[in-house]
């Protein structure tokens, strides 16, 4: 389980207090933050003295949750990895029925709060709504396997993502970005509902203006015939050169 940290401080605590509580599969949980200086990092090693399942772990790939989730992929060891945040906005309680998906076959299990009896309470309106539209026209047009592309708390098969490789640099695109590519692929997305309740502590770090022109490339590129795994990695690649030199 990879869980992306930015200086959480003591409020990491509650958080993993519920993750354990709440996941009954063997698991290694594997929290990211990018420097050692971040003030999540002495409750991380102080709760890690009496909890064996966590690994503070310190990304060296760059600053970013896109580098962070690309770190703690690469560095877990367990087939399938669950993605989640550390603001307390993602239900744990849903962490083994997403797993148990991926174990049974999909390359992709998203928790999804645009499906039936899935709900978002809470957070800035515009990006809600932006969000929302991505996830329904991407469910319905693009025929992807979620109505919820954009949420962060999703599980993978560790062997796909290492397949196609995660191209995203910076932001939380990197949801979006497995989900396209699965699409190109035509390998199975499967999801669960879930209700989603904004922080209610720290401040977010999402960056909507930074960010969205990637959410929108991504969204582009779910649209297309199928690829290979090979034919994924270099369209993608090549998508991500020409954002880099723009």
């Amino acid at each position: 389980m990879i869980v992306t940290a930015y200086n959480e401080g003591e409020m990491i605590v509650p958080c993993l207090d519920r993750l354990f509580e709440a996941v009954t599969l063997p698991a290694e949980v594997l929290v990211v933050y990018d420097s050692p200086d971040d003030t999540t990092v002495p409750w991380l090693e102080k709760y890690a003295e009496r909890e064996p399942r966590l690994v503070p772990t310190l990304n060296t790939y760059g600053a970013g949750p896109a580098q962070a989730i690309r770190f703690g992929i690469n560095a877990a060891a367990a087939p399938v990895v669950v993605v989640t945040m550390a603001d307390g906005c993602d239900d744990p309680q849903q962490i083994d029925q997403l797993t148990r998906l991926v174990e049974r076959g999909v390359v992709v299990a998203a928790a999804s709060r645009y499906m039936r009896t899935g709900q978002q309470v809470g957070g800035p309106a515009f990006k809600a709504a932006l969000s929302r539209w991505a996830g329904k026209s991407l469910h319905y047009l693009g025929r992807v396997g979620t109505h919820d592309a954009t949420n962060s708390f999703k599980a993978y098969s560790r062997s796909f993502v290492q397949e196609v490789g995660i191209d995203s640099a910076d932001g939380f695109e990197v949801g979006i970005e497995l989900v396209a590519k699965a699409r190109r692929m035509r390998l199975p997305v499967a999801e669960v509902p879930t209700i989603w309740l904004d922080r209610s502590f720290g401040v977010s770090n999402f960056k909507l203006a930074a960010w969205l022109p990637r959410y929108l490339s991504w969204y582009r590129f779910a649209f297309g015939p199928q690829l290979t795994a090979e034919q994924v990695r270099e369209q993608a690649g090549k998508r991500s050169r020409k954002k880099d030199a723009a």
